[in-house]
């Protein structure tokens, strides 16, 4: 058994050790500069703030644990990819702690909206104070939760409605398409928008035909819900310019363009520590060049005023710009 000095070295140790990798720590910058015209007030619909943990305590129920991801670093990553606005999603790795995001959100002012987490326990008065803030919308983070059970999905979605239904705020889920394909009906009839992250969940090397695509496309081309082609990695291994996804892009953009939305997904957090590892350990993050990805979208959208609908009008229209 340790000696209470041996208890209190291994603490400073370890604490020594996260400082060091805060102070390390650097998410990707744009490696490759963008190559096509950016519209005035274009969006990156989907990022999110790692705080310093000594200010944003990590949620003990937590799958993994990222590097950290600061507010001045996002304002990097914007100004090489000329983008104007933002929109910051709590990450799961603050369960219902919405602070780490409020304070991203504060730093870019008016530019700035937020998809916050919240359960049956937060309060309306919370949810109050982060609607002045420029929360819009409440995410469920089905998949790195990893629930699959349509039964519990349906339910989370139910319980979500009932709390942002009065407030005309969106419902933000990342799922899976056998998912989405099991709540279809509850959002054709949502009385609130919803958005699906990531390509709904969609494997690239699957195409078009895959089970669940059609209801998403469905959803999609009727205008119940808005799907963010982001994360183009997180649905292809074809790096770096994951031609697999362009069936997928185009499949999308096509059945309702003024339902589509772009984003980073920026500081691109790696929700599975390596084999052997606790979800306390840090896990580095992933290195994605996000000019090259933002330059991807004139292959998926060649037309400049469907960019434009993506990119900018799309965006203000759903959270209020």
């Amino acid at each position: 058994m340790l000696t209470r000095r041996e208890v209190l070295i291994t603490a400073v140790a370890a604490g020594a050790a996260m400082r060091r990798r805060i102070a390390s720590a650097q998410p990707s910058q744009p490696a490759t500069p963008v190559n096509f015209a950016i519209p005035a007030g274009a969006c990156d619909c989907h990022t999110h703030i790692h705080g310093d943990p000594k200010a944003f305590p990590l949620f003990v129920g937590r799958v993994y644990t990222p590097e950290v991801a600061l507010p001045e670093q996002m304002a990097a990553l914007h100004k090489a990819l000329r983008l104007q606005r933002v929109v910051i999603v709590t990450p799961s790795i603050y369960g219902t702690d919405n602070a780490a995001t409020v304070y991203g959100m504060k730093a870019r002012g008016n530019d700035a909206r937020g998809v916050a987490v919240i359960d049956d326990k937060t309060p309306e008065r919370e949810l109050d104070a982060l609607g002045r803030v420029g929360i819009r919308g409440i995410r469920l983070n089905l998949a790195t939760s990893g629930i699959n059970d349509p039964a519990v999905g349906r339910a989370s979605f139910t319980a979500a409605l009932a709390r942002v239904t009065k407030r005309r705020w969106h419902i933000q889920i990342n799922t899976s398409l056998a998912m989405i394909a099991a709540i279809k009906d509850l959002v054709a009839a949502s009385p609130v928008p919803v958005v699906f992250d990531h390509f709904g969940g969609a494997r690239a090397e699957l195409g078009v035909q895959q089970p669940g695509f059609a209801d998403l496309i469905e959803l999609v081309r009727s205008g119940r819900a808005y799907i963010k082609i982001s994360a183009a990695y997180r649905s292809s291994s074809a790096a770096p310019d994951f031609p697999d996804i362009v069936p997928l892009a185009k499949a999308l953009i096509g059945a309702n363009p003024q339902r589509v939305l772009w984003g980073t997904d920026w500081p691109h957090p790696n929700p599975v520590p390596p084999p052997g590892g606790k979800p306390t350990d840090v896990t580095p993050l992933l290195r994605i060049d996000d000019g090259r990805l933002l330059n991807l979208l004139p292959t998926w959208a060649p037309n400049p005023a469907i960019r434009k609908l993506i990119l900018v009008d799309n965006p203000a229209r759903l959270y209020g710009f």
